[in-house]
C-alpha cells in the first residue's frame, strides 16, 4: 500500500518506510539540495523555506545547497505546521536541539530526528496502545547514541510530541473529507428532490 513520507509530497510503500533514509541519502549524493529539489520534495513555496532560513528556523544553505539535516528540519516544521503554530514548533525544535541556527549545540540530528519519526509513524496504528506506544519507542531509540541520558528522554518526548501531531493531522484531514463526502452526498439527494 502507497504512503506518503510525513512531510513531504514522496510516496513509499508502507514497508519499505525504514527505508526511506537510504532512499534520502542517494538524493543527497551530489552534495546537497538546490531550493527547487526542496520544494519539489516538501510542496513548499520557495519564499516560505527562504522565509524560515531568514526568521532563524534552520541555518541558510552553503553554496546554495541544503544538507540533509536541514531538509529534515524543513519537512518537520511542513508536517507539523497544519497542526503547531510555529512558535510551538520551534518551541520544540529547541528543546531538542538548542538553538535553531546552529547545529553545534544539537542533541541529535534532524535527519536521525526526523528518519526515527519516519519508521514510528509507519505503525501508527500500533502506537494508540501506551504499552505498544512505549515498546516501539525503546526500539527506535535503541540504536540513538545519546550524549546523556537526558538527551534519550528529550528526544523520546519530542518524538511523542510530533506522532501526536502528525496523528492530530491526519485525523483533522480524514474528518474535512468524510465532511465533503456528506456534503456531496446531501447536495445530490437535495437535487433529486427538485426533479
Amino acid at each position: 500500500m502507497e504512503w506518503t513520507v510525513p512531510g513531504t509530497a514522496m510516496k513509499v510503500p508502507r514497508e519499505e518506510a525504514g527505508q526511506v533514509a537510504g532512499r534520502f541519502s542517494a538524493m543527497f549524493l551530489a552534495g546537497g539540495m538546490v531550493l527547487s529539489q526542496v520544494t519539489s520534495i516538501t510542496g513548499l513555496e520557495s519564499y516560505t523555506v527562504q522565509n524560515w532560513v531568514k526568521r532563524g528556523f534552520l541555518p541558510p544553505p552553503e553554496k546554495k545547497r541544503y544538507s540533509m539535516s536541514q531538509v529534515c528540519r524543513i519537512i518537520s516544521i511542513n508536517m507539523l505546521k497544519s497542526v503547531l503554530p510555529m512558535e510551538r514548533i520551534c518551541g520544540l525544535l529547541t528543546y531538542v536541539n538548542g538553538r535553531l541556527d546552529d547545529p553545534d549545540d544539537d542533541i541529535i540530528d534532524d535527519a536521525e530526528l526526523y528518519f526515527l519519526f519516519v519508521r514510528l509513524a509507519a505503525d501508527i496504528r500500533q502506537l494508540g496502545d501506551p504499552e505498544q506506544r512505549e515498546q516501539a519507542l525503546n526500539a527506535a531509540l535503541a540504536e540513538y547514541n545519546a550524549p546523556s541520558p537526558e538527551a534519550r528522554e528529550r528526544v523520546r518526548a519530542a518524538l511523542e510530541i510530533m506522532l501526536t501531531a502528525w496523528a492530530a493531522a491526519r485525523l483533522g484531514q480524514q474528518a474535512q473529507e468524510m465532511l465533503s463526502l456528506r456534503e456531496k452526498e446531501y447536495l445530490r439527494k437535495g437535487d433529486t428532490k427538485n426533479e
